[in-house]
């Protein structure tokens, strides 16, 4: 699958809406069978590079749910930042955007979904992954046992100091005590020279996490020159979407395989 085949098309997703605690959201779902991957958008929405992400997991053997958290349902959201956007998430009660040590409370909406997820797909369990943004919710919604197979893309949050995380101490212990007891593995995604998520950070996700904090770093090299971010001059961010090469013998094509391997370890265990 190449940048030829992106497209804002989604005949091959269903919408359906996901209520909790009186909050409600849609979801965007691909896939029949399999265990469950609740794949977050980054900021700028659901994306057709997003939607290629989406069906490369599915393709693999899962089913997968992606929730839409702000942006339209569908994938005409550009892959460009607005400030009406950074206004409204500023604003937002859901997202947590400069506090550290504090988990977002709209991972409060998709640990249920997880759940949810779960109980309809079957497994051992479910996967999550965050891309920027969203990155580390799949960090705190491994407090649930039911995410077993949690991935870090590119964590942006909080947006200073570099090398804070946004889980709260308390959901970090949860998820480090995991890791020792029930050999639960956390993947984290970056480029050398990204901005947004410094190596500072990954340093304090393995402080914090130890053995079961996987950390992989792509050179920047790695980027796709074709990306939004590389036409405006930016350094490579987006390991799974913008900046993703995806054909053989890529860097970040190998990380999306590495990826997908991890999910199938990790959920379809018999």
């Amino acid at each position: 699958m190449s940048d030829s085949d992106l497209s804002s098309d989604l005949g091959d997703f269903r919408e359906e809406k996901f209520t909790f605690n009186g909050v409600t959201k849609t979801v965007l779902r691909t896939g029949d069978t399999g265990p469950a991957v609740i794949v977050i958008h980054e900021v700028y929405g659901f994306t057709p590079t997003l939607a290629r992400f989406c069906r490369r997991v599915r393709d693999a053997g899962f089913q997968v749910y992606a929730p839409i958290l702000f942006g339209r349902p569908d994938a005409s959201n550009p892959e460009k930042q607005s400030l009406g956007r950074m206004l409204s998430l500023c604003v937002s009660r859901e997202f947590t955007l400069f506090a550290r040590d504090r988990s977002s409370p709209v991972v409060d909406w998709l640990k249920p979904l997880a759940r949810r997820a779960h109980a309809h797909c079957g497994g051992p369990g479910v996967g999550a992954i965050g891309m920027c943004l969203t990155g580390g919710f799949a960090l705190s919604m491994a407090v649930d046992p039911t995410v077993m197979a949690p991935v870090l893309a590119q964590p942006g949050l909080p947006a200073r100091p570099p090398e804070a995380i946004d889980i709260s101490r308390t959901d970090l212990e949860i998820v480090s005590d995991r890791g020792a007891d029930e050999g639960l593995e956390i993947r984290g995604y970056r480029f050398a020279g990204d901005t947004l998520c410094r190596a500072a950070r990954f340093k304090t996700l393995a402080d914090g996490l130890g053995d079961a904090f996987v950390g992989v770093t792509l050179p920047d090299t790695a980027g796709n020159p074709n990306s939004p971010m590389a036409k405006a001059g930016g350094r490579p961010h987006s390991v799974f979407t913008g900046d993703l090469i995806d054909e053989p013998g890529q860097p970040t094509r190998e990380a999306l395989d590495d990826v997908i391997a991890f999910f199938l370890r990790r959920l379809q265990e018999v």
